[in-house]
């Protein structure tokens, strides 16, 4: 299990600088100006700082970036990271800064002096979230990280209101992280059963958590999901967890997740190229793991139910089958043209039954859906569908807030004619055109009216190889702050 680096906050003592070994990070603004402890660094190597940040290597640099001055003479680190920052950096710009840090810094402790300004917490949830590397299926000396270990200390004039600050961003990045490592994982290691364990034991968080097997999933009637899974030795398995820290009477919000711990598409079989990345198509519900761990580190004041469907949908002679027709717990009839869009098929019994179940005040979903959601945004937004305008206009300002890229599309009846079949209720697809938007159809079809209703598709987003300003390649975490955010503007208090 990777965890977040231990940092701590700290006021200066300008006497220890000299003595500090690792990496000493010194921010400075645009106009080149020196605070007290960086007066300090630059006296004891010789100038150095002082020379640089009057060259015109500082002046082509962006606010946010950060350049290492190698050996320095006065000091014992083995460099001096200059961090340039404004003297007031808003909460995006000091997160990325400190991710900038995080992948300057070498080996051994990081000290990074942001005396008088705000916004350090930022600084230091950026530096966290850099900092992920999983190396659990990686043997040999530690030395062969890509990221360092070391004590992390941000030395400020503002120390409590960063540790406070700090209180809920840590509790982000343990979500980031818990989320990454599962997205991660290989199917052979993250089986369902071993998903539903490790779900299990955010129980030592505070959260409530129920798993519900496969003799009670029939017996509640979910056909549609249970239809996934029937060809793998993996059981299906629907986990349910819950963070009541709010109001007694309050109706909870409910997060579902997509949890396909590894996807061959069926009997509709993919491709051999490329099927590894299928590891991650249980990307929904590792955000929604990460949210509810956040939500119980930080003890947040509200009620949320995170609801996950696990299942593996694989080839054999007990598979589901191109031309079956499946029955919903709602009770609709599906004719699964396609094995390979089984998402959905999961999502639709786990909808019903958080509606059915926990009667709640709005209701996301997320899910590694479909391909032609990275055709139409590629990888920097995830695709958001909605049945509510003030619900989704909440999502995607948390979202914004949180750089993490959404953009809403269209939904409309003309698309649920594409979904029609002779045999059933409905088909499971609706063809090559709209892709996203005919799942995003069907799935609304498991909403009950009235209820707020959004569906995020993460195809894009979830995992990325080259990575983004604030995760290395690999799962990217996203959504966990949006989410953990959105809680915060609309459903605390």
């Amino acid at each position: 299990m990777t965890t977040p680096p231990a940092i701590s906050f700290a006021e200066v003592d300008i006497d220890a600088i000299a003595a500090l070994s690792g990496h000493l990070a010194v921010c400075v603004d645009e106009g080149g100006a020196l605070d007290v402890a960086a007066r300090r660094i630059n006296r004891l190597s010789k100038g150095a700082l002082k020379q640089f940040v009057e060259s015109d290597g500082f002046g082509k640099m962006k606010d946010g970036e950060a350049r290492a001055l190698l050996a320095p003479l006065g000091v014992a680190a083995e460099a001096i990271l200059v961090l340039r920052l404004p003297k007031r950096p808003d909460a995006v710009l000091a997160r990325k800064a400190g991710a900038a840090l995080a992948k300057a810094r070498g080996a051994g402790a990081l000290h990074v002096f942001a005396g008088a300004r705000p916004r350090v917490a930022a600084l230091a949830q950026g530096i966290a979230l850099r900092s992920y590397d999983f190396t659990d299926h990686k043997t040999g000396d530690a030395s062969d990280k890509e990221t360092p270990d070391g004590e992390i200390t941000l030395f400020t004039t503002k120390v409590e209101e960063a540790k406070a600050a700090y209180t809920t961003l840590g509790a982000q990045a343990e979500g980031v992280f818990f989320t990454r490592d599962l997205v991660n994982e290989p199917a052979n290691v993250l089986t369902t059963t071993e998903f539903a364990n490790r779900l299990t034991a955010l129980k030592d968080s505070g959260l409530e958590v129920e798993v519900l097997e496969e003799d009670q999933l029939a017996e509640l009637g979910m056909g549609s999901l249970l239809c996934v899974g029937q060809g793998s030795d993996s059981p299906s398995k629907v986990v349910v967890m819950k963070w009541m820290g709010g109001e007694t009477d309050a109706a909870p919000l409910a997060l579902v997740g997509k949890g396909v711990v590894f996807d061959t598409g069926g009997i509709s079989l993919k491709p051999a190229a490329g099927m590894e990345d299928m590891t991650m198509d249980m990307g929904g519900a590792g955000v929604v793991a990460g949210v509810m761990k956040t939500l119980a580190l930080r003890k947040a004041p509200a009620n949320v139910i995170g609801l996950v469907g696990l299942v593996e949908n694989m080839p054999s002679g007990n598979a589901v089958r191109p031309g079956d027709v499946v029955t919903s717990m709602k009770g609709d009839t599906i004719e699964v043209i396609n094995t390979d869009a089984e998402g959905r098929l999961v999502l639709a019994d786990v909808l019903w039954y958080a509606q059915e179940t926990f009667k709640p005040a709005g209701i996301i979903d997320l899910a590694t859906l479909t391909g032609a959601i990275i055709i139409g945004l590629g990888h920097d937004n995830a695709g958001v569908f909605s049945n509510d305008d003030a619900f989704c206009g909440a999502l995607l300002k948390a979202a914004e807030a949180e750089t993490e890229g959404a953009w809403r599309l269209p939904m409309g009846p003309s698309y649920d004619k594409l979904l029609k079949s002779t045999v059933a209720d409905m088909k499971n697809v609706g063809g090559r055109a709209a892709g996203s938007i005919t799942a995003a159809q069907f799935l609304q079809r498991f909403i009950q009216d009235g209820m707020p209703w959004a569906h995020i598709d993460i195809a894009g987003v979830a995992h990325i190889a080259k990575g983004t300003d604030l995760a290395p390649g690999g799962a990217t975490g996203w959504g966990v702050r949006a989410l953990d955010r959105l809680v915060q503007d609309a459903y605390e208090g």
